[in-house]
């Protein structure tokens, strides 16, 4: 063979290896859970991204809640001191800060500063529920607290995820690691659609069974946190704790009058529709919203 038929055979040789290097899937990164506070799970190839800024606002704007929010912040904060503590199901009226509030409390129990490692924040996706074991195994063996958490978690008539998610919480043969306690958001209290469960009850051959396997798995969480449409005083005053927050000037009586309008045009009253009318209020003023 000529030299210049093992040059050819070289360059076709190093185009293979390229194409074939490209085909391959990346490495995986590594996390260090030292980066940041909070993190948000990517099942695929499973990492965990850090969040360098968290979509947060200030415990002290939740307003409308205050019996659920001592409630969990007394959980969170035995948690992150180590002591025992439940998982928490947050349900109830949309809009009314249940995701807000995970959020907020997970900021404020850092803010106070009673451990020297801070508690960590993970996001799961709905749609990843059933790589819950993995991501709890790479867990358990890590120095910090973490609160895992899975904003508007529910199941749909043929998703059979929720047997993860069950066995992960409490009935797998591990059981949940000490160092992980699991906060969840939902609409629905059972986690199931009612048609679902009735369903279920009218077509089992025992009824009662079939309706028990559905149910069980809100019974996964220790604390069930209800959140409820507020009235309109609850509504204006959150409103008025994001004006006085951002620092908007306008006339009481005409902010009375454009926020009970704006509610009116959207049917409900809640804390993401008082949210909404302050950012369009300060675009009006021409002021910017604090970070």
């Amino acid at each position: 063979m000529t030299d210049s038929s093992i040059d050819a055979l070289n360059k076709k040789l190093d185009r293979l290896i390229e194409a074939v290097t490209r085909l391959a899937p990346p490495p995986v990164p590594e996390t260090d859970l030292g980066e940041a506070d909070c993190f948000v799970w990517q099942a695929d190839p499973g990492y965990l991204e850090p969040v360098r800024k968290v979509n947060r606002v200030d415990i002290g704007l939740i307003r409308g809640v205050d019996r659920v929010r001592d409630i969990l912040v007394d959980n969170t904060e035995r948690f992150a001191a180590g002591y025992a503590a439940n998982n928490v199901l947050l349900w109830g009226a949309r809009g009314m800060g249940k995701s807000s509030l995970v959020k907020a409390v997970h900021a404020e129990i850092n803010a106070r500063a009673k451990s020297d490692l801070p508690l960590k924040l993970i996001e799961i996706h709905r749609e990843d529920i059933d790589t819950l074991p993995k991501l709890m195994g790479l867990l358990k063996a890590v120095p910090f607290r973490i609160i895992l958490f899975c904003d508007d978690l529910s199941f749909d008539h043929d998703d059979t995820s929720y047997k993860s998610l069950k066995a992960a919480l409490e009935g797998g043969v591990e059981g949940r690691p000490a160092n992980v306690i699991f906060y969840a958001t939902s609409n629905r209290r059972h986690l199931l659609p009612r048609d679902m469960i009735d369903n279920e009850r009218s077509t089992a051959i025992n009824p009662s069974e079939a309706v028990e396997e559905k149910v069980s798995l809100s019974d996964r969480f220790g604390l069930w946190l209800g959140f409820h449409k507020c009235s309109q005083d609850e509504y204006l005053d959150m409103i008025d704790g994001y004006i006085s927050h951002h620092g908007l000037v306008i006339d009481p009586e005409q902010l009375r009058a454009e926020a009970l309008e704006w509610a009116t045009t959207r049917g409900s009253r809640s804390g993401r529709v008082a949210w909404q009318f302050t950012q369009d209020l300060a675009g009006r003023l021409g002021k910017p919203l604090k970070d």
